[in-house]
């Protein structure tokens, strides 16, 4: 069986079964974003953690016989029932839009062009039974497998399993109909070594809904545990792949953004001007790019595409993180959001307009989206996360020349995305003497649209000559940059 798209193969072992997944700044035009519907084999995660407790949220999409499936996860504590849940279809689609990679597009202002005198105003900041299971007495002593606990949530039939030693896991979970990958015992043993328990997430596929494809649209699964460090295990995914995933982790902190610590971990380059022709094949740039920069850090590295504070963005795809969605992705698990983990609503003042729903304590919280292509090669151990200090790129701030294309430089707080530019040079009329040019906006004729890509699934990788479609020069990258173009009154850069 094949993984395709928002799969879990990157994370868990997919177990057949023998019975029957506004910046208020911004004044261009933003043109679309390569959200990770991108990528055909893409594994997505989101990660809330606050001291030691984590919430875990897995986005999962199946192709495959019309029969039941299941996924394993290894997790350090049994979990009841109260601790798993499922989410809406779109919890994803947001945060995803929200931090994915974007193409906005800037025409230079006329350069005579006097503004009338404007006042400045301060900006804030910003359930099925479960006997088809064929399920050996809990305790399985002949195998050292024990069933910790069972329950149903949505699609979900849930089994939490404790075990000895893999052989003997391996053999269980074979004698209940489960179809396991060759070499899942050596896979299994580090877990079960470090006392890990396994979440089996079997899925009742008659419950969801298919696609025009015939994917199986799961329900976003999450569920939350105590554990000393943020840990994400994919290498059991790597039983299942057959060539190279695309692994996107989304995470959550109430302070910082976080990078991995054991292996190299680099930014996207980002603030990078690019040829007009970027806009038809802005899915195959990003692709192009992204693996020319896990090849220079020499594979097995983690790529920073997006870390900001989560009430505000710039440009914005799509609205920044509302306490709604806070609370859905585990906020209610950390007792956010008021009494009974609920959004506090701010009662409307006779005669003013609606006030803006209530932060509280979600106000601080950064998003940090990290993003690996990976094989059996290039992946050995499990991803360790840790904090990191903030940083921000991709602004473009204070005009075109301030901000270095691919640079990264620590700030207060974080605003870092992969941001690319398509730059449209002033060529109308000059009938000033001393014309100004560099002053960038939206289109002359007014407007500003902001939109997400649509229907990236179906770009595939394909050869894009970055020498050709990037005009900044980028040194790390062998990009020699193209000269802007002389306009009247200038001399040669």
């Amino acid at each position: 069986m094949r993984m395709h798209r928002r799969a879990v193969g990157a994370l868990v072992v997919s177990l057949s079964l023998a019975l029957p997944a506004a910046g208020l700044a911004f004044c261009g035009f933003f043109v679309s974003g390569a959200d990770a519907g991108l990528y055909n084999d893409a594994s997505q995660v989101v990660l809330m953690r606050q001291g030691t407790r984590t919430i875990m949220t897995m986005s999962n999409t199946y192709r495959g016989p019309a029969k039941d499936f299941a996924m394993v996860v290894p997790v350090p504590v049994v979990l009841q029932e109260e601790q798993v849940k499922t989410l809406p279809h779109d919890v994803f689609d947001k945060i995803d839009q929200l931090s994915a990679p974007r193409l906005v597009e800037y025409w230079e202002q006329d350069p005579c062009y006097v503004p009338r005198p404007t006042r400045k105003y301060a900006m804030a900041r910003g359930g099925a039974p479960m006997d088809d299971m064929v399920m050996e007495s809990a305790g399985a002593p002949d195998l050292g497998v024990t069933v910790e606990a069972e329950f149903t949530v949505g699609e979900y039939q849930i089994v939490i399993l404790s075990a000895e030693e893999a052989n003997g896991l391996d053999t269980w979970l074979r004698r209940n109909g489960y179809s396991i990958p060759a070499g899942a015992p050596k896979a299994l043993a580090p877990y079960i070594a470090e006392g890990m328990k396994f979440f089996v997430a079997k899925v009742d596929i008659e419950k969801v809904q298919r696609d025009a494809d015939g994917r199986a649209i799961l329900s976003p699964l999450r569920f939350d545990f105590e554990a000393k460090q943020l840990r994400l295990p994919v290498r059991l995914g790597l039983l299942n792949a057959s060539g190279k995933q695309d692994l996107i982790v989304y995470v959550l902190s109430p302070e910082s953004r976080y990078e991995v610590a054991n292996y190299r971990n680099v930014f996207i380059p980002s603030n990078l001007e690019v040829e007009d022709a970027v806009r038809k094949q802005f899915g195959a740039f990003y692709t192009a790019l992204f693996d020319e920069t896990l090849a220079k850090a020499g594979g097995g590295a983690v790529v920073t595409e997006y870390a900001w504070q989560t009430t505000s963005c710039d440009p914005c795809p799509v609205p920044p993180l509302q306490p709604a969605d806070m609370l859905s992705l585990g906020g209610d698990v950390l007792g956010l959001g008021g009494a009974g983990g609920k959004i506090p609503q701010a009662r409307p003042r006779p005669g003013r307009r609606p006030m803006q729903p209530f932060f509280g304590n979600f106000s601080s919280w950064v998003l940090t989206r990290l993003h690996t292509r990976y094989d059996k090669a290039t992946l050995s151990e499990d991803l360790v996360f840790v904090p990191a200090k903030p940083v921000r790129g991709g602004r473009g701030h204070a005009g075109k020349s301030q901000e270095p294309p691919g640079g990264v430089e620590d700030s207060p707080v974080n605003n870092f995305q992969g941001r690319y530019i398509i730059r449209h040079y002033w060529a109308g009329e000059v009938t000033c003497d001393n014309p100004r040019y560099g002053i960038w906006g939206g289109p002359p004729g007014g407007g500003q649209k902001v939109k997400a890509a649509g229907d990236l699934g179906t770009v595939k990788r394909a050869p894009v000559a970055l020498k050709s479609a990037v005009r900044s020069s980028l040194p790390q990258l062998g990009l020699p940059g193209k000269p802007a173009p002389v306009r009247k009154g200038e001399t040669a850069r």
